[in-house]
């Protein structure tokens, strides 16, 4: 078997208008080139294949605009820092902006969601990841619907997962990383439940976050949410809601440490994330081995203070000026 070609990363040349056929949507960046959906690939010797050795970001798109672009690639390059995978050497973040917006504008992306990925790149079946010269480059604009509409209104029902959160120590969550195994095993927990979605603690019993959502709580007109050092990722809707929407509205929110009897005593919890958005939690429920033991009741949907920030969320990103910075 002859390896694959080391990927290259130059700008993408203006594409006539004939050339991307919508029926073949998406159309997907890998390694310098377009490729329809059906063709689109990665060599078998990518480390982000073989061992899950990469970084990624998942981003919106609303009304045309890339939702706190300049965060999202601000997170991704210290990500890949972090990973000793040094990204600005191969692809400028000009160019990385430049591939996203080609690729929301070759599928006719209005409001949409981006998945972009960076890989160590092609290299040997050894662990060494020096012996990859150049990381690879995934782009996908495309849809995404995580939850049901009605989950929206009423809110959704998670579960406590059994697992933990790997620790700090061994592999940061703040670390956007492609090794979401963890995650994935305490989703299928939910999953076999009847629920999409859990709470994970971490080895102390304190509450990080869901599989791929960070969480909330309201207590008393106050909101609180867990610190990121707990292990927790930096999300960007996140700071968002934190930073942005909160002293808007008029709400105080603090990064608080707390554990599940305190997260279980709110008036109200919801989630944030790219591809989730806002969405209220009603029921939190605890399990083991696979049979739920408690069922707690939160809210009968979406409470005031969840109801009053979505709504800000909305007006923010259905408006003229979407926020890219």
């Amino acid at each position: 078997m002859t390896q694959a070609a080391e990927p290259t990363h130059t700008t993408l040349r203006q594409p006539l208008a004939s050339e991307f056929d919508p029926a073949q949507r998406p159309w997907v960046y890998v390694n310098g080139e377009m490729y329809p959906k059906g063709q689109a690939s990665v060599s078998v010797f990518d480390h982000g294949l073989l061992y899950g050795d990469g970084v990624f970001e998942g981003i919106r798109v609303y009304n045309g605009k890339i939702f706190k672009l300049g965060q999202h690639m601000d997170r991704l390059y210290e990500c890949a820092r972090k990973i000793e995978l040094d990204l600005e050497k191969h692809v400028s973040r000009a160019e990385m902006e430049a591939i996203q917006r080609r690729c929301v504008q070759v599928n006719g992306i209005r409001n949409g969601y981006i998945r972009l990925v960076v890989t160590r790149g092609v290299g040997t079946l050894g662990l060494n990841p020096f012996n990859c010269p150049e990381p690879g480059v995934i782009c996908i604009a495309d849809q995404i619907k995580l939850y049901p509409e009605e989950m929206y209104r009423d809110g959704m029902r998670v579960v406590v997962a059994e697992r933990r959160k790997v620790p700090v120590e061994s592999l940061d969550p703040r670390i956007k990383s492609l090794n979401y195994l963890s995650n994935i095993l305490a989703k299928v927990e939910a999953i076999k439940l009847g629920c999409l979605e859990v709470v994970m603690l971490n080895i102390h019993g304190q509450i990080t976050e869901g599989s791929g959502d960070n969480i909330f709580f309201a207590k008393n007109g106050e909101l609180f949410t867990p610190p990121c050092d707990v292990g927790a990722l930096e999300g960007i809707t996140r700071r968002f809601v934190k930073d942005e929407l909160c002293p808007k509205v008029g709400i105080k929110c603090t990064e608080k440490v707390f554990g599940l009897p305190e997260l279980l005593e709110a008036d109200e919890i919801f989630l944030t994330g790219s591809a989730a958005e806002m969405i209220a939690v009603r029921q939190v429920d605890e399990h083991t081995g696979g049979k739920i033991t408690r069922e707690h009741k939160i809210s009968d949907g979406e409470g005031p203070i969840t109801a009053k920030l979505r709504a800000a969320f909305k007006e923010v990103v259905t408006g003229d000026d979407v926020p890219e910075d």
